[in-house]
C-alpha cells in the first residue's frame, strides 16, 4: 500500500512494513525530550517504574528552557532535579545555563535531529522537527518517563493531510503567515491527531527555519505532527549542523498514490501578514483588517521564531528607529549561538539603540513564565504560538499573534500596524 513519510517513518520503528490511520503501534524511538516543566514529573514516575537504569543515555535530552535563568524557589528545585538525574544516570545531554536554549531551537542546530527518525518530547511543540523529515511528536510526562525506560512508546497512526502551497510569497509575508492562515482556514481542531505534510512550490522554496516555524505551530491546528518532505536544503542544513546523514531514500518523499484524509490547495500570492487576535490561534485576519489595536508590549523570539533568519528580520525593520515610549520590546534568541552571531552581525547594537530589551534564551513570557509577564488590561503582540486566555499573564490580558515584521513594526508605531504602513 502507497505511504506518506510519516507513515514509512512509523512502519520502521515498528518494524512493519507499512501501516494504516486507525491502527494501534509500538515503536522504537530515537530521541526522547524533556523540559523544566515537565521532566521533573516524569523524573517521579520513573523512579517509581524501578528501573536501574535509562534505556539509553545518548538519547536522552534534557533541556531547562521555560524559566531560565530560574526566576523563583520552585522553578530553581525542578532544574536542580533535572540536574542530579542526568548526573545519577549518566544522561549526557543536559542543557543548562551557558549552553543551553530554547528546546525546539537547540536540538536542530546542535545537529541533534536527522530525517527519518521518530522522536517524541513532553512538551507540545516537540513537532517543530518535522521540518527535517522527522516524525516528531508532543506526550505526557508518564509516556516520558515510559520512554526513558524502555526506549519505546505506542502509537494510534494518525490520518493523514496534505497541504499544497503556490504562488510566491508578497513582500513581508512570512512562514508564519502560511501556518497561521491554515490555521485559520480549517481551525484549531481542524488535523486533530492527523499527520499534517507541507507541500508544494512555495515550501520548495521555503527556508529552513521557515519549515521549523510552520511545523512548529502544527499542534495548534490539532495536529499530532507536522512534516516536510527531505530535500537538499534539509541535507544542507544537517550537514551544516554536524549530522553527517544521508537519509534513507525511502524516507524522503510520501509516495505519489498515498492517500489523504483530505488535501488542501492554496495560492498564496495575494495573502497578507496575517495577525491572530484573542483568544485562539485560529482567529487570524490580514494585518490590514486589524484596524488600530494599541498594545502595550511586543515580543519577538520563541521557539517559533527565535531563529537567527527571525533576528535579521526584526533589526531590518527596527534600525534607526526607536521603539515606541508606551510599550516594551522584549526580544528572545533562541539560543546562545544565536546571540553570539546577533553581536557579530550588529544585531545586538541595533536592538538597544532601537531601545528593545534582548533576554538570554528563554521561552520566558510565550507560557506567562518570566520575562515579559502582561498586567491586567494589557495587549501584547507576539511572534510566539499561542494566545489563549491568559497565556501571558493575567486572564484579562491579549496576545496578539503575528509574524517577526509585523511584531517589530508595532514596536515602532504602538499599535498592530504592517511594515508597509510605517
Amino acid at each position: 500500500m502507497p505511504q506518506t513519510i510519516s507513515q514509512k517513518i512509523l512502519a520502521k520503528h515498528a518494524g512493519l512494513k507499512e501501516v494504516n490511520p486507525g491502527q494501534l503501534i509500538e515503536c522504537k524511538v530515537d530521541l526522547v525530550l524533556g523540559n523544566d516543566v515537565t521532566t521533573p514529573p516524569a523524573i517521579k514516575e520513573f523512579e517509581k517504574i524501578g528501573v536501574s537504569k535509562v534505556f539509553d543515555k545518548k538519547k536522552i535530552y534534557l533541556v531547562p528552557d521555560h524559566f531560565t535563568p530560574a526566576k523563583d524557589i520552585k522553578s530553581a528545585q525542578q532544574v536542580k532535579m533535572m540536574r542530579e538525574f542526568a548526573k545519577k544516570y549518566g544522561i549526557i545531554n543536559f542543557f543548562e545555563i551557558g549552553c543551553m536554549g530554547i528546546e525546539h531551537v537547540l536540538l536542530p542546530e546542535m545537529g541533534a535531529i536527522k530525517p527519518g527518525m521518530l522522536i517524541i518530547g513532553a512538551d507540545s511543540h516537540t513537532c517543530t522537527y518535522g521540518a527535517l523529515g522527522a516524525f516528531s511528536t508532543g506526550v505526557g510526562s508518564t509516556d516520558m518517563a515510559a520512554a526513558m525506560a524502555t526506549g519505546k512508546v505506542w502509537f494510534k497512526v494518525p490520518e493523514q493531510l496534505k497541504f499544497i502551497y503556490h504562488g510566491k510569497l508578497p513582500k513581508w509575508v512570512e512562514a508564519k503567515d502560511l501556518i497561521l492562515y491554515t490555521i485559520g482556514q480549517i481551525g484549531v481542531d481542524g488535523a486533530r491527531y492527523m499527520s499534517m505534510e507541507f507541500t508544494g512550490p512555495v515550501i520548495d522554496k521555503l527556508s529552513i527555519e521557515g519549515r521549523l516555524t510552520m511545523a512548529n505551530m502544527a499542534i495548534e491546528a490539532g495536529g499530532k505532527n507536522g512534516i516536510f518532505a527531505v530535500d537538499e536544503k534539509t541535507l544542507k542544513y544537517c550537514k551544516d549542523a554536524g549530522t553527517g546523514l544521508v537519509p534513507v531514500r525511502n524516507l524522503i518523499n510520501s509516495d505519489p498514490a498515498a492517500q489523504y484524509k483530505a488535501i488542501y490547495d492554496w495560492d498564496i500570492s495575494k495573502i497578507e501578514p496575517q495577525v491572530a487576535f484573542p483568544h485562539l490561534p485560529s482567529n487570524a485576519k490580514p494585518v490590514s483588517q486589524c484596524g488600530k489595536v494599541k498594545i502595550n508590549q511586543s515580543v519577538i523570539g520563541s521557539c517559533t521564531n527565535g531563529r537567527i533568519e527571525d533576528m535579521r528580520v526584526a533589526a531590518k525593520i527596527l534600525k534607526g528607529k526607536k521603539v515606541n515610549r508606551d510599550l516594551r520590546c522584549i526580544i528572545l534568541p533562541g539560543t546562545q549561538s544565536i546571540k553570539l552571531q546577533m553581536i557579530k552581525e550588529g544585531l545586538m547594537e541595533i536592538f538597544i539603540k532601537a531601545g528593545a530589551v534582548v533576554s538570554t534564551p528563554t521561552c520566558g513570557p510565550c507560557l506567562g513564565g518570566h520575562m515579559g509577564i502582561l498586567a491586567e488590561g494589557e495587549r501584547s503582540i507576539s511572534t510566539t504560538n499561542r494566545n489563549f486566555v491568559g497565556r501571558m499573564g493575567h486572564p484579562k490580558s491579549e496576545v496578539y499573534l503575528s509574524n517577526v515584521a509585523v511584531a517589530a513594526a508595532s514596536a515602532i508605531a504602538g499599535r498592530i500596524i504592517s511594515p508597509k504602513d510605517l
